[in-house]
């Protein structure tokens, strides 16, 4: 299947379980159906891999950064439910090597350091 194959909303198999079968609805298709990002990467782009392997986790792949932005009624969805960080949820660095809390190495591990 290619991209411009895709020319109305995906129908969804019964039982599939991707992100992109949950919130790709035939609504937000239609909104983006024929749209690009930025870089020039479409929305049936971005969805083809979950339309090919209905057995994906997510199906739906940013084609750049600013997919993000351009089809965020989708991804922000996608992003919330897979990793649990909200649109306003902000990443904060810690370079702080003494404040990390981890295992100590196995033996094979620790000879091999």
């Amino acid at each position: 299947m290619k991209p411009e194959q895709i020319t109305g909303p995906p129908v969804w198999p019964a039982g599939t379980k991707s992100l992109v079968s949950k919130y790709v609805t035939p609504e937000l298709f239609n909104k983006f159906q024929g749209q690009k990002d930025k870089a020039g990467v479409s929305f049936e782009q971005m969805i083809l891999s979950g339309c090919q392997n209905i057995d994906s986790g997510i199906g739906i792949y940013a084609g750049s950064h600013d997919s993000y932005t351009t089809f965020g009624e989708v991804f922000d969805q996608v992003v919330l439910d897979y990793h649990g960080h909200k649109k306003e949820d902000k990443h904060i660095s810690g370079m702080d090597h003494t404040k990390l809390n981890c295992p100590p190495f196995s033996p094979e591990d620790a000879s091999m350091i």
